[in-house]
């Protein structure tokens, strides 16, 4: 049996109970003030299915409020199979495989998608390095060819990085990689901000000559 014909892929309610058991396995928690499992089920033509109360502050809540789905009209089951499709596929998946695959709107699952994958951004992101580690470092210009832009828009400046933003990265042996854009661009400007504000051993991996290359040490 395919993962997509699971109930909670094609129906609201069932994805509904599926997502409470997941987030609130103690049962419903007040996001407005705390409370554990001290919340009534609001029933009734005039609630929306899964609105609860809280018997302490009293305030309205479902098992939306504070997760990416909330506040949306795309009904539930349609987020969990989105959530599913992109975080199951090998090569990834495109917002309009998933329009065709859930019968949304190419807008709808652009929307989607990009909801999705913001709610993956890191938030606290930790400098790379440390004591013993070492942290190689290179930069690199990102922007098309100006032969390929409007004339109005040529610099007719030269080549290499002319009217390209420079970004530079670090990547951490056997960590992850931190990449950050270059107001200005000028090379080797990356390395003199980053060591100054992060006492941290470097390895350039520059093969042409720049202030960048000479600025190779052990910390």
């Amino acid at each position: 049996m395919s993962d997509l014909s699971k109930p909670i892929f094609h129906n609201e309610d069932k994805a509904r109970e599926w997502l409470e058991a997941r987030i609130w396995p103690d049962g419903p928690i007040c996001p407005h003030c705390g409370v554990v499992d001290q919340a009534t089920l609001m029933r009734g033509e005039s609630h929306r299915p899964g609105l609860y109360q809280c018997n302490a502050c009293r305030e309205p809540f479902s098992v939306t409020v504070n997760t990416l789905y909330e506040r949306s009209h795309i009904p539930l089951h349609k987020w969990l199979a989105a959530t599913h499709l992109m975080m199951a596929s090998k090569k990834g998946v495109s917002a309009l495989q998933i329009g065709r695959m859930l019968g949304l709107s190419k807008k709808t699952a652009w929307f989607l998608c990009h909801r999705i994958r913001e709610s993956l951004r890191e938030t606290k992101i930790e400098p790379p390095g440390g004591k013993g580690k070492t942290v190689e470092m290179d930069e690199s210009f990102v922007g098309g060819l100006e032969k390929n832009k409007h004339r109005s828009k040529r610099k007719h400046k030269g080549t290499g990085g002319i009217g390209k933003e420079a970004v530079y990265a670090l990547v951490e042996r056997g960590g992850r990689v931190q990449s950050h854009h270059v107001p200005g661009g000028e090379c080797g400007e990356p390395w003199a901000d980053y060591r100054g504000a992060n006492s941290r051993r470097f390895l350039c991996l520059h093969g042409r000559r720049c202030r960048v290359q000479k600025a190779r040490t052990d910390v």
